[in-house]
């Protein structure tokens, strides 16, 4: 296959190239370098299979040749981020959705959009299964990642009942690994940042508000099963739209269309997270208590069942042993 990813300089996205190329596909990396960094895709430059475009997907996307799949992973992915960004990161689910959506379609391509467990906002239930709608603050600060991956949902069911493409969502539950920025503002990388460096850790609110954190590993294989996963339909019935507007799709077709949670269900609260990256750390240093920020989530834990039961996944990597690896690779980064 080749495979274009947009955001492919990013944590996840830099991992998912270097996946697809270890199982022999081409890959073509597009990412604007906002967040991106070409550290993390440096090890690919001047291999025959992969490429790299600085370009920004808000703006016509075109590329030579034939595609196979479309990765949409353009975004700002952390608080810190999209606070700082905010109209880059509604533009980017909305725009950037659009003209990669655009792409796939001209080139016959199927096309994966890389969703949030953000959609679910400060969910009133938990876990949250799929068809959970969520509970979302539009208007807050926050609220531009949310609406912006819930419009690019929104769009790609669109384009997939409209056009009959063959689309994929996957929403993305907290993740960590390699390649995450020191200062992103994430929970894990903070926390490790901050042990290592000998600074207190900083927890928002009480720390009893919970996460479910999947090893980034893990998650790419999670994500390439469902890029790889065919489709039921042949090639004319994806063009035939009445039966899309007017019929259902089958159980089956309908759940590998539709969004598909990955993550791991392994539920902690914020606070024993923190005393987890103080152990293997190995630097017991003091925990610093911060206002919570608005409409941040109270629980946050994965649904998989649908994952299980389509892609026959599910997290293989103990959040201690994923922790050791992410603290060793900071402690190579930092030093």
């Amino acid at each position: 296959m080749r495979v274009l990813i947009t955001g492919g300089a990013g944590f996840l996205g830099s991992h998912l190239c270097d996946r697809l190329i270890g199982m022999g596909h081409q890959v073509v990396c597009v990412d604007n370098l906002v967040t991106g960094s070409m550290d993390n895709v440096a090890h690919l430059l001047g291999h025959e299979r992969f490429s790299f475009v600085n370009y920004n997907v808000c703006d016509y996307l075109y590329v030579e040749g034939a595609l196979d799949a479309v990765m949409h992973f353009a975004s700002p992915a952390s608080p810190q981020d999209y606070l700082e960004f905010p109209i880059a990161t509604l533009k980017v689910g909305a725009l950037g959705t659009h003209k990669s959506l655009g792409l796939a379609k001209a080139k016959q391509a199927r096309f994966l959009l890389a969703s949030t467990s953000e959609v679910y906002g400060d969910p009133l239930v938990s876990p949250q299964p799929e068809n959970y709608w969520g509970n979302v603050n539009p208007i807050s600060p926050r609220g531009v990642y949310d609406e912006a991956k819930r419009f690019a949902e929104a769009m790609t069911m669109a384009y997939h009942r409209y056009h009959g493409l063959d689309t994929r969502i996957v929403r993305i539950f907290n993740t960590f690994g390699p390649r995450m920025r020191p200062n992103d503002g994430r929970v894990v990388s903070n926390f490790i940042v901050q042990a290592l460096s000998g600074k207190p850790l900083t927890i928002f609110g009480t720390g009893a508000q919970t996460r479910s954190f999947c090893y980034v590993d893990d998650l790419v294989e999670g994500i390439t099963r469902l890029l790889l996963v065919p489709s039921d339909r042949s090639p004319a019935e994806r063009t035939d739209r009445q039966s899309f507007i007017y019929q259902s799709d089958t159980p089956a077709e309908q759940s590998i269309h539709e969004p598909i949670n990955i993550g791991n269900p392994h539920e902690l609260t914020v606070l024993e997270i923190a005393r987890k990256v103080q152990d293997l750390a190995g630097t017991h240093v003091p925990l610093e208590f911060k206002p919570l920020p608005a409409d941040d989530p109270k629980v946050r834990c994965p649904d998989i069942q649908c994952a299980k039961e389509l892609l026959g996944w599910e997290p293989k990597i103990s959040l201690e042993e994923g922790l050791r690896r992410t603290i060793e690779y900071f402690r190579k980064k930092l030093g």
